[in-house]
């Protein structure tokens, strides 16, 4: 049974910064992409970023500059930096890891407002 527990989400001022994190469990469950997803009210849920085991990374547009995404194998962790935080980066942030099946967290609230 492969879980992702999301941590680090929260309220923020516009130009501040969070770093969220995401720990993959399942006995011997090594994801091969891992990456965040947001879906904020009324929205499809969309790609944030993505990276890969070997650490290549692809950025949404609108974020690109402005959030890292990385990971750390050897925990099954991935994280998301975000900085210059705009209101509209408020949604919920959805955890993804994929092997040879796909796996989600929970979800995360992050809300950017003064």
């Amino acid at each position: 049974q492969v879980q992702l527990v999301e941590s680090g989400g929260g309220l923020v001022q516009p130009g501040g910064s969070l770093r969220l994190s995401c720990a993959a469990s399942g006995s011997g469950f090594r994801a091969n992409v891992m990456g965040w997803y947001r879906q904020a009210p009324g929205d499809q849920r969309e790609l944030v970023a993505t990276i890969t085991r070997g650490g290549s990374t692809n950025y949404a547009a609108s974020v690109k500059g402005r959030f890292t995404i990385s990971r750390d194998n050897t925990k099954n962790t991935v994280y998301l930096q975000m900085n210059s935080l705009k209101p509209d980066d408020t949604a919920v942030y959805y955890c993804n890891a994929r092997a040879f099946s796909t796996y989600w967290g929970q979800g995360t609230q992050v809300t950017v407002s003064s």
